[in-house]
């Protein structure tokens, strides 16, 4: 986390107890009255306002390549592919890489119409950068996160793997809610292809198309 988000927690936080409830509206509140550089995002994640710089050139390749397949794929149904889209769930916002949702995008806009509900995506993607920051984040605390709102797949692409540095496709899928993991995965080298099991995106092929070769080593 940056120091700009520690300044916002200290000064949206109150120095007395509060119950859950208040402390999640400060927030929001604190989330939604940020004002950052260009280049730069801020999620609510576990309790937490996270600020984290755009991606590098390799990040957006990957994800662009991803959304317009996506989108081709999706064609004639009822789903799409976004990017650059906050997520809500309560008093929570997330910015994936990319999701698939309804395309019919507005009936499921939160309320404020910052961003569309978490209960209306059915797949989320996000290709991780480097930078343990950013690692862990991607694999582990928006991992619970997403389980925690049931998003029915979570999709980590990953060429930062510490068992194998040439690249790895992850598919996650039967959200637990309440125990906030994933009942199953499936993992996949660059260089192979990874499909996604259930959901609008069934059927879906993530390969070298997508994430480019295996990486090299070292």
């Amino acid at each position: 986390m940056t120091a700009l988000a520690h300044e916002t927690l200290e000064a949206a936080m109150p120095k007395v107890a509060t119950p859950p409830s208040d402390l999640d509206d400060a927030l929001w509140q604190a989330w939604k009255a940020i004002e950052l550089p260009e280049g730069y995002h801020a999620e609510i994640i576990e309790g937490l306002i996270e600020v984290s710089p755009t991606g590098r050139l390799s990040h957006s390749q990957i994800a662009n390549r991803l959304r317009r397949a996506l989108d081709k794929f999706l064609d004639r149904s009822e789903f799409a592919a976004f990017q650059d889209t906050h997520v809500i769930q309560a008093r929570k916002a997330w910015i994936p890489d990319v999701l698939v949702a309804p395309e019919d995008v507005e009936e499921h806009g939160s309320e404020d119409g910052i961003g569309i509900k978490a209960s209306a995506v059915q797949l989320i993607v996000e290709v991780v950068s480097p930078g343990s920051d950013s690692v862990t984040r991607d694999r582990t605390r928006k991992r619970r996160e997403y389980a925690r709102a049931g998003i029915p797949v979570y999709v980590l692409i990953d060429d930062h793997d510490d068992h194998d540095e040439h690249g790895i496709v992850t598919v996650l899928t039967a959200p637990d809610p309440d125990q906030a993991i994933y009942g199953d995965e499936v993992r996949v080298g660059y260089g192979a292809t990874a499909t996604i099991p259930t959901g609008p995106a069934k059927g879906f092929a993530i390969g070298e198309d997508v994430t480019g070769p295996a990486r090299s080593g070292g």
